[in-house]
């Protein structure tokens, strides 16, 4: 059997009688016990002191990183602030996007040597360059000899004018967008004054390089692919010649809209690379700018590919060893194609008696860094012929080299040949 419990009596049951006893129990009375919580004080997590030196060493380094790298640029970069805690302020995208563009652009030291040499391999004979204003007066041209044959028996015909009020609309726009700039005026910040030698009755020349940069923005977001590649070549790519003509270096905002119109890359392609390429009067200072703009944003492989395609066939100059080079760094994988392209392009020299500038060298050791195990062996025999024709004291030598080491593509289980 089970132990019987205790019952639990409290000592403090007053001697009352039962019916008092009975009332006090329908109302709760407050407990004579005193409750004493200890309130848990919280501590503030500081970083130790070796977590901190840690940190504050980090951003030594990457503070030196970017002080070597502006170096090594040879151009002036700003140097960012560190700040940890609170107090540190994320930079608007605007700010950034400058940072960039004073990198690439703001000062590019060309030499003089080099740029004679890429004029040797310049056309003679450029093609005219046809501006939007041309083609407009052409056909105005073309109109009005249409209605004066069509009217010729009916007398002199009067054309009749615009309505006043269109004409004064279209002229406040005009003014608007010569005089237009950034919200920055409002601070005292002006932009470059417009180069005085230039046409004051072209289109491009008469806007501001703000508002050129917001006409591309707007034409390349709503613009057709084919409208959008007339707009760049008509526009946007005389503009940037002619500024970089002008002040031997390219406006912030310009560089900005050659950056917005990569946004439609098909329309980037025919309107400014290849036209430029085409021209045969590309300089040095011109490539490198564009150059740098097609380096540092990202352009789908198709559009890459047809492009160095077509400059690969192009007559050489010294502007696409430029380009190809830069393609070839961004490590496509490209079709067998261009790479054969790419091959031929190079092997075009062998019997070329000119002294080939640097630039062609450094585009052919890029390559077959990039794609020697794309080429078969009988290119690969070929470029090595092309050494013995044509070479450079300290490119070549790499170049062989990485060709010695190659693994063609059509002997895949093949071991490499010993240097």
């Amino acid at each position: 059997m089970g132990k019987a419990k205790k019952l639990k009596v409290s000592k403090n049951v007053s001697k009352l009688s039962l019916d008092k006893q009975i009332e006090d129990d329908k109302f709760a009375k407050p407990s004579t016990r005193v409750k004493v919580r200890q309130r848990q004080v919280e501590q503030e997590e500081f970083v130790d002191s070796t977590l901190s030196q840690r940190i504050l060493h980090q951003a030594r380094e990457q503070q030196r990183e970017l002080e070597d790298d502006a170096g090594m640029s040879g151009a002036e970069k700003p140097t960012p602030s560190t700040s940890l805690g609170a107090e540190a302020s994320d930079e608007s995208d605007e700010e950034e996007d400058k940072m960039e563009g004073d990198f690439y652009y703001d000062k590019i030291e060309v030499n003089e040597d080099d740029e004679r040499a890429l004029e040797m391999f310049m056309s003679r004979n450029p093609a005219p360059r046809r501006t939007l204003a041309d083609i407009i007066k052409e056909k105005i041209t073309e109109k009005h000899t249409e209605l004066q044959t069509q009217f010729s028996d009916a007398g002199s015909v009067q054309i009749q004018e615009l309505d006043p009020r269109v004409k004064q609309l279209y002229e406040g726009v005009r003014d608007v967008l010569a005089k237009y700039r950034t919200w920055e005026t409002t601070q005292g910040l002006q932009d470059r004054p417009q180069p005085a030698k230039l046409g004051a009755d072209s289109l491009r020349h008469r806007w501001s390089a703000a508002a050129m940069y917001q006409a591309t923005r707007i034409f390349t977001s709503n613009l057709s692919e084919k409208m959008a590649q007339r707009f760049f070549n008509l526009v946007l790519l005389p503009r940037v010649r002619d500024d970089i003509a002008e002040y031997k270096r390219l406006n912030f905002h310009l560089f900005q809209a050659l950056r917005k119109a990569l946004f439609k890359p098909g329309a980037f392609m025919k309107g400014l690379l290849l036209p430029l390429c085409e021209s045969g009067n590309c300089t040095l200072r011109e490539a490198i700018i564009l150059g740098s703009v097609i380096a540092r944003n990202s352009i789908p492989l198709l559009h890459s590919s047809a492009a160095l395609l077509k400059i690969a066939e192009m007559d050489y100059t010294g502007a696409n060893s430029i380009f190809l080079r830069i393609f070839f760094d961004k490590k496509y994988a490209l079709p067998y194609r261009v790479v054969d392209a790419a091959v031929f392009h190079f092997l075009r020299f062998e019997r070329d008696r000119r002294e080939l500038p640097v630039l062609w060298h450094q585009a052919l050791l890029t390559f077959v860094q990039r794609y020697k195990g794309d080429i078969s062996s009988e290119q690969k025999e070929a470029l090595l012929g092309l050494l013995r024709h044509q070479s450079h004291g300290l490119i070549t030598p790499e170049i062989r080299r990485e060709l010695q080491a190659a693994r063609c593509r059509d002997l895949e289980g093949a071991e490499p040949m010993v240097v």
